[in-house]
């Protein structure tokens, strides 16, 4: 659809999503740099999508929101968005992006920012933060470059307590989750505690104008969110879709990719030992295991299970769409030749008919910005994405 005259998206809304897709640009502006998500595409692909597919008011759904890319660019946009995902770690992320503060909060958090970050470090006792350290969620921290981060973060956490509002508590978790992720994920050069201190308090700065700017273009734009921590095979029982109601115009998502396994929910550090950290940070529950968040694990046995559950999904995802809405996905295969057939007969069985607008070709582009143990890989199948484009039928 076009934002101006509600018709069927033309051939240079499919020019323009596939210029999207290719965008290269490093993920920035806005909330969008609050958490680096795994997986997360661009926000230009979310934006253009939502510009060319569909109208101001209309209901947008991303059922794997992951960071929440997708709700803050159709919030921005006037959409009333319903974001869900079955990661505790991807709704406290968005939820932290899409949640205004009061002139209170904002004071606060500022006040956090002055007196208690300094506070974090080796003066404080250990029996004082062992209430705040948990030894499932903490596993690897222990390490020696990153155990006194673990102390850092644990006074940190100890501190959101004080805070007057949740808002204002789910606010500063973000900031010591995205600072403690700059920190530690991946990190090949040693962060001293007086480092750590000084980003928390330059994120805290950075993240509140963030936050603030958002705000203010969402009551502009009239955009608003409704977030979801759910199973997307039983998406169509929540309430807001409910009795036929609210139901979405268009889907702008990105699936778990069949034969491809992220790690969603864990950090490496110290070479590549992993740590469930970032849930400890949050304050929310891990899931099952790699597999929980991927429809299956990395086993060839696991394949069949994987169409399976993407079969529920995708139909429990239709239920939730009006007749005629379209549904845009980026989607990657490890074996291609074999798994999109087999994908591409899952969205025909959901009640989905796949549209080009005219183009002959399916929009492919390669994976910008890969990890480095991807990158040693070499360019495989599953480093390249393509955009699957379905109408509702």
């Amino acid at each position: 659809m076009s934002e101006t005259t509600g018709q069927p998206a033309t051939n240079d809304g499919f020019a323009a999503l596939a210029d999207a897709a290719r965008d290269g640009t490093p993920v920035t502006g806005w909330t969008h740099n609050f958490y680096r998500y795994p997986a997360r595409f661009s926000p230009h692909f979310a934006a253009s999508a939502i510009a060319h597919f569909s109208s101001p008011g209309d209901v947008v759904l991303d059922p794997y929101m992951g960071g929440g890319t997708t709700v803050v660019e159709g919030m921005l946009a006037g959409r009333r968005m319903v974001g869900n995902d079955l990661n505790s770690l991807a709704v406290f992320v968005t939820r932290a992006k899409t949640t205004p503060l009061t002139e209170s909060d904002v004071a606060g958090i500022r006040r956090w920012a002055s007196k208690a970050v300094p506070t974090f470090g080796f003066q404080r006792a250990r029996d004082e933060l062992d209430a705040f350290i948990d030894p499932l969620r903490t596993k690897n921290l222990s390490v020696p470059r990153a155990r006194f981060l673990k102390k850092a973060i644990a006074a940190a956490l100890s501190s959101v307590g004080h805070l007057e509002t949740v808002e204002a508590q789910q606010f500063v978790r973000c900031v010591v989750l995205r600072t403690g992720q700059w920190a530690l994920d991946g990190r090949v050069r040693h962060t001293s505690l007086a480092d750590f201190r000084e980003k928390l308090q330059a994120m805290v700065a950075e993240m509140l104008d963030s936050l603030g700017t958002f705000t203010q273009a969402v009551q502009v734009s009239g955009g608003s969110s409704t977030i979801l921590n759910g199973d997307a095979a039983r998406l169509h029982e929540a309430r807001v879709f409910r009795e036929g109601r609210n139901l979405a115009s268009l889907v702008v998502t990105s699936p778990p990719y069949p034969g491809v396994h992220v790690l969603y929910h864990r950090w490496q550090v110290d070479g590549r030992r992993e740590t469930p950290a970032p849930y400890w940070i949050a304050g929310c529950n891990d899931g099952q295991g790699a597999s929980f968040y991927n429809f299956g694990d990395r086993r060839q046995a696991a394949a069949d299970n994987y169409f399976r559950n993407s079969l529920l999904t995708l139909q429990s995802i239709r239920r939730a769409m009006r007749d005629g809405g379209c549904i845009i996905q980026m989607v990657a295969f490890n074996r291609p030749d074999e798994q999109m057939p087999r994908y591409l007969a899952n969205m025909q069985a959901a009640g989905f008919e796949e549209w080009r607008g005219g183009a002959a070709d399916r929009i492919w582009r390669q994976v910008p910005h890969r990890k480095w143990h991807a990158t040693l890989r070499g360019k495989t199948h599953s480093s390249n994405e393509v955009v699957l484009v379905h109408r509702a039928v």
